[in-house]
């Protein structure tokens, strides 16, 4: 009968010796790797049931580094992480999405085998690698946002000093978040050369009609990209991590560009208004 494979990667010498030699006892094979490149190697040239990787090795992104080669280049192998920080438990599982657990330190070989073995024996347990690009997630959840968005700007006094019916207040919406999605699928570095937002300086301009003051039209930019970045908090479990920094430094860079864009449309109408 063949032995399931285990890829362990730490960079701790006697803990990668005892874990493999607790694991091995145990029926598995075990594969030690002490640096991410040697685990990535390995990922890459060999098979493997299941990955054991330390969160820390030794930087904090490290495991994650190599959770995230291995889900993509064989998703169907459990991937566990060990961890020393039991406080910070629920917020790596989210972070680190990709793996199927995180095992908290100390943690014997025993429990740790009979993890693998449940893990092994039940498929249907095993986290499905169904990630999403940002753009996608802004798109599918573009009324949630908008809702979240509302919400945020009633409970501002500066906002509903003047008064707008749901439609005139969120009515440009739709067309700013799209010009996003957009934005973030065509792939653009941030600070590259993009198409500009003409809704955004529309909306400028009917901002400065409606009443609006420069600062009012700031504050409510700065909503927008705060229910943005909610929404994809919001999204955690699907989020393609492997894209969402460069994705993020968009949304930040798109949201700056509209701001400037409809203040120039404010400032357009401003001057309209004062040669009349």
């Amino acid at each position: 009968m063949r032995k399931h494979r285990i890829l362990l990667a730490d960079d701790t010498d006697d803990i990668r010796a005892v874990f493999q030699e607790g694991l091995e006892s145990r029926g598995f094979e075990v594969v030690p790797a002490a640096t991410v490149t040697e685990a990535l190697r390995l990922i890459s040239t060999e098979s493997f049931d299941v990955l054991l990787s330390d969160l820390h090795m030794p930087d904090a992104c490290d495991g994650f580094t190599v959770v995230n080669a291995m889900r993509h280049t064989q998703p169907n192998a459990v991937t566990l992480v060990l961890s020393s920080y039991p406080v910070l438990q629920a917020a790596m599982t989210a972070l680190l999405l990709q793996a199927d657990q995180v095992l908290v330190k100390p943690i014997g070989f025993a429990e740790i085998a009979d993890i693998i073995k449940k893990k092994l024996a039940d498929p249907s347990a095993h986290t499905a690698l169904n990630k999403e690009r940002v753009a996608a997630i802004l798109e599918r959840d573009l009324d949630p946002t908008i809702k979240s968005w509302m919400a945020r700007v009633e409970h501002t006094e500066e906002l509903t000093a003047i008064p707008l019916t749901y439609q005139e207040r969120t009515g440009h919406l739709p067309t700013l978040l799209s010009d996003l999605v957009r934005r973030l699928r065509l792939g653009l570095a941030p600070h590259a050369k993009s198409p500009i937002s003409h809704a955004a300086r529309e909306h400028g301009i009917l901002r400065r009609k409606q009443g609006y003051t420069v600062p009012m039209v700031v504050e409510e930019s700065r909503i927008l990209q705060v229910c943005i970045f909610n929404t994809l908090q919001n999204n955690l479990g699907s989020v393609d991590f492997s894209t969402v920094l460069l994705d993020v430094m968009t949304i930040a860079d798109e949201v700056d560009s509209q701001l400037k864009q409809a203040m120039l449309g404010f400032m357009e109408a401003l001057a309209a208004k004062a040669s009349n």
